[in-house]
């Protein structure tokens, strides 16, 4: 019987996950830690260090009670009956395998530590995303360190989209857990499957064995980003025939053997999971020595910054091919609405490209603080999943053409022109009338999310790009950014 359950890690899966958890499960007592004080004092505070929808209010419920947030990593984990992992694997930045592999000091660490603190027999699960065969190692340093304790690994991989994780975790398509295939690991096996019993139908709880439960989880993420670099690849080919993005996804969307989801043309997919998972996949495909299989998901990477890169060219090129001294305005920082999460968010590269061109951004966001934006901006690629003392910060002077504010309307006023980066549901709302009075002339709107209507803004007298729609009359006359 499981009474006590820890997570290593109060991040946005850790958290949400086990606030949850604890919600549906009142008679186990929950333990989040985390050595980061300022991250757990928030978790304690009424502003949590994360935005998710209805994520206050399970923690509100809980927390006291059975839930709680702590720095005594090791108390926590030699009270546990089971520890879940949920710490940072970011990508390599130097060293063998760098740009690509997973980075597993983090998890090695929290293997060790567990190893060192315990006193009795505990159920440990890989709950972020590692490469496959992770478990293994990882068994390897608790056996070999046990002192007689036996250890159990399961991979329970987490399948949550930021902005309803709240959503995903009451009601989640599937819960995945691999185990050993023996009794012992049979039996760990069943004891999360209990745990999670308490609100999930057993018929969604898919148990495999460790290695397909690890590979699963950046096979999902892969299967995902193709699909959005597949319908921006297929956004560029129809606007340089006349087709329109919207109606070809919608085409395509109604084949039930397709299905209509991921299937929204955008500048790029961003979050913390789909580039890192696709480059660890990469990585772990080419140790296997299947090149082939490598390069395919390789260009799923690189339709994904063509896609970038194609946007911000098109802004270039539409002004005239100099944004040198203007203002831009930029609508939407996070990777997508309904959270603050910035992670590998596609308007990183769009806003360093124009800085580059030398054009005077004002961004706005209605959820990413100012001076998340400017280290995002700052920060070398990769770095943001590493501790602060490890990232190398760009020079400041490139920030100086950088300014954040607090509304649309602040963002526009006096700009040439306006990038829609965050599909918030408020930038379909604004007054665009009021705006293009504001703005300098002409005034130019590009849509990097399919969410203005491009007909209105027209007839108000903006210039209007679309993502994968026809090309403006004024456009078309412009240079090729392909």
């Amino acid at each position: 019987m499981v009474k006590k359950i820890c997570c290593i890690g109060a991040g946005y899966v850790g958290g949400p996950t086990m606030a949850v958890m604890a919600l549906k499960c009142p008679e186990i007592e929950v333990s989040v830690v985390d050595i980061s004080e300022p991250r757990i004092n928030a978790w304690n505070s009424d502003k949590l260090p994360i935005y998710e929808p209805g994520l206050d209010d399970v923690v509100k419920q809980c927390r006291g009670k059975n839930l709680f947030f702590s720095t005594d990593v090791e108390k926590h984990v030699f009270e546990s009956d089971i520890v879940f992992v949920s710490v940072n694997t970011p990508t390599k930045t130097q060293g063998l395998g760098a740009g690509k592999a997973a980075d597993l000091t983090y998890w090695e660490s929290a293997a060790r530590m567990i190893a060192d603190v315990s006193k009795s027999s505990k159920i440990v699960v890989e709950k972020s995303t590692v490469p496959v065969r992770t478990a293994e190692a990882i068994e390897k340093i608790l056996t070999h360190n046990s002192k007689g304790i036996e250890f159990q690994i399961l991979s329970n991989p987490e399948f949550l989209a930021e902005g309803t994780a709240v959503k995903d975790l009451y009601n989640p398509d599937r819960v995945l857990i691999g185990g050993r295939e023996n009794a012992a690991g049979e039996k760990a096996v069943q004891a999360l499957r209990d745990v999670y019993a308490h609100w999930v139908p057993v018929e969604r709880i898919i148990c495999t064995n460790l290695w397909s439960a690890e590979l699963s989880k950046l096979a999902a993420n892969a299967f995902l980003a193709q699909r959005i670099s597949s319908v921006n690849a297929m956004s560029a080919l129809c606007e340089a025939t006349g087709a329109d993005i919207t109606q070809v996804a919608h085409a395509v969307g109604t084949d039930t053997r397709i299905g209509p989801k991921f299937l929204n043309a955008s500048v790029g997919f961003g979050g913390s999971c789909f580039q890192k998972d696709i480059l660890n996949l990469i990585y772990i495909c080419e140790c296997n020595g299947l090149p082939e299989a490598a390069n395919y998901w390789k260009q799923v990477i690189k339709v994904n910054d063509y896609q970038k890169t194609r946007f911000a060219n098109r802004v270039v090129s539409s002004m005239f091919n100099t944004v040198s001294g203007k203002k831009v305005a930029i609508l939407g920082f996070a990777f997508k609405k309904d959270t603050g999460d910035t992670r590998e968010t596609p308007a990183i590269d769009v806003c360093n490209r124009l800085v580059a061109d030398k054009a005077k951004l004002s961004i706005y966001d209605p959820q990413v603080l100012e001076e998340q934006i400017r280290k995002d901006l700052s920060m070398a690629r990769f770095d943001w999943d590493h501790p602060v003392s490890l990232q190398q910060i760009k020079a400041e002077g490139m920030l100086e053409q950088v300014s954040v504010v607090s509304d649309a309307y602040e963002a526009t006023k006096d700009a040439h022109g306006i990038c829609v980066l965050t599909e918030w549901d408020e930038f379909k709302s604004l007054d665009f009338k009021r705006i293009f009075e504001s703005m300098r002339k002409p005034a130019f709107v590009f849509d990097g999310r399919n969410v203005v209507d491009a007909v209105k803004l027209r007839e108000i007298g903006f210039i209007v790009y679309s993502i994968g729609k026809p090309l403006d009359s004024w456009l078309k006359n412009m240079p090729s950014v392909a």
